[in-house]
Formats: C-alpha cells, structure tokens, sequence
C-alpha cells in the first residue's frame, strides 16, 4: 500500500434508504418490514468512500444540498477520513435520494432516485493534485478539468450510463470500466450467453473509439478485457447474494485502488471482484463494504 498517493473521485452524491424485504413486494398491499439502512451513496462517492475506508489519502468532488442528507453525507465522509474540501454544499440543491428494495431471495435491488438535472461544474476550481483519479460521469467539467490538470495520473472513469459525458470522458482516461448495459447500448448488442467471437466484437468496438483500456464487468461472470493482446475473462468468485446494490460501485473502487497501488491489471480485475463478491452478501452498499484485510485474507485463502 502507498499511502503517499492522492486520490481524487469526482462524481454524485446520493442518500440510499434501502429496503430488504424476502420477496419483491405485491402492488396495492401495505408491506411490513423489521428494518430500513441509509448510508450514502453514488458511484465515485462510494468508490471514494471504499478508498478513505483502506487508508488511502483520498478526496471527494461532489455537490450535495444544504439538508439533512446532505449533512449525513458529509458526517459519514469525514468519519471514514475522507477530504470534504469540494463536497459542495448547495442551499438551491437538493440532495439526490435512493430509495432501494432489496430482494434478500435472489440478491436483485430495485432503485427508484429522485434527481435534479445534472449540475455540469463545481463552484470552486479543484486545484488539488493527484496520483489516480476516479469519475463517473457526474459534474463532467469538473471531471474534465482535473483530469487535465493531471495529465500523468491514473484515471479510470465508471461508465455505468451511456451519455454524451461519459464518452467524451472515456476518451480521457486511463481506464475504461464499463458494464456489461453500458457495452450493450453502446454496440447495440445484446450479451446473453458468454460468447468469446461477440466479445471480442464488442471489446474491439469500444477500445476503437475510447482508445484505451477497456473492461467489461459481466455481473456473476467476472470481466472481459484484453491484456498484452490477449482478450481473456478474468473469474469472479461465486457467493449467495443477498443484495448487489453498489456492487459496481464497488469493484470501481476497488479496481482504482490495486490499479493505482501498482497491482497488474489482471490482479486489479481480480482483486476488484473479490471484493464486489464479498459485498453482495451483505445489506447496504457503503456498510457492505469489506475492510482491505478481509479481501487480502480471502485471496490468501483461496
């Protein structure tokens, strides 16, 4: 580990109340549950939230509301370590909410988000300097500008939403991790049984127009990457799921963690599936994430 290193995740902030319930609920029937979770929220602000929790000198880009959950989401940042120096709080902006069901039977969840449009730059210029960067879209001048401002650091974007923003981003990184949606709707293909020949199809497609390294995460099936030339799948470890909310978020985070502490990228891949893996069997994205000790003792183990 180098702790040396500064990190900076630009991208949204959310409030998640999740819900876990043992069946999806029936339409028109008033459902009783024993509990409710809340924790914070958002792809690069949990990435951010993971890599504060592993040591790591991390800070956060994102705007939240002058509210109560935007004063949780501070508390819960400056509780694990994290620079809040440019979580921007806004008095006209409301604090994006998730409200989340769970499904304890299968390990799906359902999100409903309540969102305002999407606020383009920070107030203040980020002028920090960093080491490996993480974004996801979120606030992309802002995005666009640090990774300017860093021409030399490791740079990985989550692409979880195909938009104009997270392609012209994507063009500016270091790292590509997308999911297997955000393959699909960018190729128009439809990935259902793991085919080598469409995968390599689509991996090609998008390394074409990226021009970097691209990573296609494909859910329980691991990832899909190409490495020294070699496409190839790297395994992901098979668990009973009980919710996979943030578990995407999640191998980001953790992906941006072992890439910037100068693990291969096969390791990196690895490593980041273990540690969404051991996530999914868990409530609640922010508490299921494991300590740094746990996904070590885990591949030690295997």
């Amino acid at each position: 580990m180098n702790k040396n290193k500064r990190y900076l995740c630009v991208g949204h902030s959310t409030y998640d109340t999740t819900i876990p319930v043992n069946e999806y609920p029936k339409e028109n029937i008033k459902h009783r549950v024993e509990y409710k979770i809340e924790c914070g929220g958002g792809p690069a602000a949990n990435g951010a939230y993971l890599l504060a929790k592993w040591g790591m000198d991390v800070t956060i880009c994102s705007i939240i509301g002058d509210d109560y959950y935007g004063e949780q989401i501070t508390k819960e940042f400056k509780e694990i370590g994290a620079d809040v120096t440019y979580l921007e709080k806004r008095k006209d902006y409301h604090t994006s909410s998730s409200y989340i069901i769970a499904n304890m039977s299968n390990g799906s969840r359902t999100i409903l988000t309540t969102k305002k449009e999407k606020i383009r730059k920070l107030s203040k210029e980020v002028n920090e300097k960093a080491d490996v960067i993480l974004i996801d879209g979120e606030h992309p001048e802002t995005a666009s500008e640090v990774l300017d401002k860093n021409p030399n650091a490791i740079s990985v974007i989550d692409a979880g939403r195909l938009n104009d923003d997270t392609k012209y981003l994507g063009k500016k990184v270091t790292y590509v991790v997308c999911s297997k949606d955000y393959a699909e709707e960018f190729t128009n293909q439809k990935i259902g049984e793991i085919n080598l020949d469409q995968l390599m199809n689509i991996h090609k497609q998008l390394e074409d127009y990226f021009q970097t390294n691209i990573i296609i995460t494909l859910e329980g099936n691991g990832s899909f990457t190409k490495i020294d030339n070699i496409y190839q799948i790297i395994p992901t470890i098979k668990v009973r799921a009980l919710d996979s909310t943030g578990a995407g978020d999640i191998f980001h985070g953790a992906f941006t963690y072992f890439i910037g502490n100068d693990y291969s990228l096969k390791e990196a891949i690895r490593m980041a599936s273990i540690t969404a893996a051991i996530s999914v069997t868990r409530v609640g994205a922010r508490y299921s994430i494991p300590m740094l000790s746990e996904v070590l003792g885990y591949d030690n183990a295997i």
